[in-house]
């Protein structure tokens, strides 16, 4: 995958991807990341990006011109998304994740300043999209954030092809709790049953925390998530961390 950033700060962007999973994609040439500097093509003496807005108000707003000239410049092949990133767009989740790892080539738009004129939403983006209810100062990080998350997802970047399986929202519901060693720390030790070796009895645990942690956290998604009968049931019966699992024959040994 090819992944596109429009943005007056291309230093940020690429230093932000010379780490970690995005630099081992990279490496492995499963992902590669460029930059292209609305700047570069400005076409007055000042070289400038923005303007006033009409109507008036404070700030300045980032022109369609040469946000569309930095996009044009990169050849793109029909169906490439053209993500604007914008607190005032819906909500990107992990299903526009997994949809947008699916294309070869991907251009994330960076705003700035006050933000960017409507026509860019309008004309050149395919598809605007926030990270959360508040305000930034750039588009920069929103951008490395949706890079982030659809990266991961392509084939080979992760050590385990199953490690994003139970991500969170995976399903439409959070993740369950994860613990390691030690076994107890401060007190508070690791739910029995996973140290059980009970398999279905710890798939039952984690589908059952998922749905508890969601309900209490995130009532939104879970009003969404299609629960089935078993869901319902795990939901309301006790919690499936007995004591007498962790004695139970198989069970894992912590030394």
């Amino acid at each position: 995958m090819q992944c596109h950033f429009v943005t007056l700060f291309p230093e940020m962007v690429m230093g932000a991807v010379s780490h970690s999973i995005l630099a081992r994609a990279q490496a492995a040439n499963l992902a590669s990341f460029h930059t292209t500097n609305p700047r570069d093509f400005a076409t007055d003496k000042h070289r400038s990006v923005d303007d006033e807005p009409y109507g008036g108000g404070p700030g300045m707003v980032m022109m369609a011109s040469t946000i569309a000239a930095a996009v044009d410049s990169l050849a793109l092949p029909e169906g490439t998304p053209v993500v604007l990133l914008d607190p005032a767009a819906p909500l990107f989740t992990q299903r526009d994740a997994v949809r947008l790892s699916r294309h070869s080539q991907i251009v994330l738009v960076c705003g700035h300043y006050e933000g960017v004129d409507e026509r860019v939403r309008t004309q050149i983006a395919t598809e605007a999209f926030s990270i959360g209810d508040f305000v930034l100062t750039g588009g920069e990080l929103p951008a490395l954030m949706v890079a982030d998350a659809i990266v991961r997802l392509l084939p080979g970047v992760l050590g385990d092809p199953a490690s994003h399986e139970d991500d969170s929202h995976s399903d439409g519901l959070l993740g369950f709790p994860l613990y390691t060693r030690p076994l107890e720390f401060r007190g508070e030790k690791v739910p029995a049953v996973l140290t059980s070796g009970h398999h279905g009895e710890i798939a039952k645990w984690r589908r059952q925390q998922s749905l508890i942690r969601t309900r209490v956290l995130r009532p939104d998604l879970f009003c969404k998530a299609g629960l089935t009968k078993g869901d319902v049931d795990l939901l309301y019966s006790e919690p499936a961390h007995s004591e007498s699992l962790q004695s139970g024959e198989g069970a894992m040994s912590h030394e």
